[in-house]
C-alpha cells in the first residue's frame, strides 16, 4: 500500500545520509565517489518531490532532469544548469568502464557546495 508520508521521509532521510557520506569522502580525498553521493542526494530529494507531486512511488531512474520534469518545482536556473554536470558522476559511479578523469579537489569542493545549496532548497520546498 502506498504511504506518501512514509515514502517522503524515506527519500529525505537517505538523502541526508548520502550528503553526510559525500562530506566524509571529500575529506578522505575520494572526490569521484564524493560527487557520486552528491548526485544521490539530489536524486533522492527529487524523488521525494516526485512522490509529493505524483502521489505515487518514485521511478527507478537516476536522471535528475527527468525527475525534475515530473515535479511542480521551479529550480533557479543556476541549480537547473548544475544537474547535468553532477549527473556525470552518477554514470561514472555505476559504470566504471567509462574513462572519466578524476575531479580535482577544487571541482569537488565547488560541486559539494552547490549540491548542499540545492539540497537545502529542495528540503525547504518539501
Amino acid at each position: 500500500m502506498f504511504d506518501e508520508k512514509k515514502q517522503i521521509v524515506y527519500w529525505k532521510t537517505t538523502a541526508l545520509d548520502n550528503m553526510e557520506t559525500a562530506e566524509i569522502l571529500f575529506e578522505k580525498g575520494k572526490y569521484r565517489e564524493c560527487l557520486f553521493f552528491c548526485h544521490l542526494t539530489i536524486e533522492k530529494l527529487l524523488k521525494a518531490h516526485f512522490v509529493k507531486t505524483q502521489k505515487d512511488f518514485a521511478p527507478k531512474v537516476h536522471n535528475l532532469e527527468y525527475l525534475y520534469s515530473k515535479t511542480n518545482l521551479s529550480l533557479p536556473e543556476l541549480y537547473y544548469d548544475f544537474l547535468p554536470k553532477v549527473m556525470v558522476y552518477n554514470i561514472e559511479g555505476r559504470y566504471p568502464d567509462y574513462d572519466f578523469p578524476q575531479p580535482s579537489k577544487e571541482t569537488a569542493d565547488q560541486y559539494i557546495k552547490m549540491s548542499k545549496e540545492i539540497m537545502e532548497w529542495l528540503l525547504q520546498k518539501l
